[in-house]
């Protein structure tokens, strides 16, 4: 086990940088800083969908591994060279995404957030995801990133957009359809 924080506070951070998982010191807005705290953002959006109740065990079982996932991820971003998320993380989730998808009826509209808490819960976490994946393309531009990180987020988004599916389908009954013909002109 790790070292024990029993103190939070450093006053390191107050002139506006912040360490690495390497010892370096960096700006607290840098692009590096920026993925990993948008993929811990993600997390706990995660965090949120996970603390309402009811949620499906499955659903509990699979976004509680990719929560772990996650700060591994978080990990890796946050010491430059680390390699954590492998091409069997990606599998899994693919196998998830696959395993919810099966029972979900086929598509024919767009789908509105909502159709429950959880289920809007898990609409901002797939948002927040994408928005990681944003951040560490941006990163990607710069320095090293594991192609396998892109990945994983790409299909973190696409995972989340089917529990929030499966959750709507759980909480209401029923996904909340955008209506393209409800006769406002664009």
């Amino acid at each position: 086990m790790g070292n024990r924080l029993s103190k939070i506070y450093t006053r390191t951070g107050d002139d506006g940088t912040t360490g690495l998982g390497d010892g370096s010191r960096v700006a607290k807005d840098s692009t590096r800083v920026e993925a990993y705290g948008t993929v811990d953002e993600a997390n706990s959006a995660i965090g949120v969908v996970l603390s309402e109740s009811g949620i499906p065990s499955d659903v509990v079982e699979c976004l509680t591994q990719v929560q772990h996932d996650l700060f591994d991820l978080g990990g890796e971003l946050c010491i430059p060279g680390a390699r954590a998320i492998q091409a069997e993380h990606v599998e899994r989730l693919e196998r998830d995404l696959d395993g919810f998808n099966e029972d979900l009826p086929y598509l024919k509209d767009f789908i509105l957030p909502g159709g429950g808490r959880a289920a809007a819960a898990c609409h901002v976490a797939r948002t927040t995801s994408r928005r990681a994946e944003r951040e560490v393309w941006r990163l990607a531009r710069t320095e090293e990133v594991a192609p396998v990180v892109h990945h994983y987020l790409n299909r973190l988004s696409d995972l989340l957009f089917v529990v929030a599916r499966v959750l709507a389908r759980h909480e209401t009954g029923s996904e909340v359809l955008w209506r393209h013909d409800r006769g406002r002109k664009v």
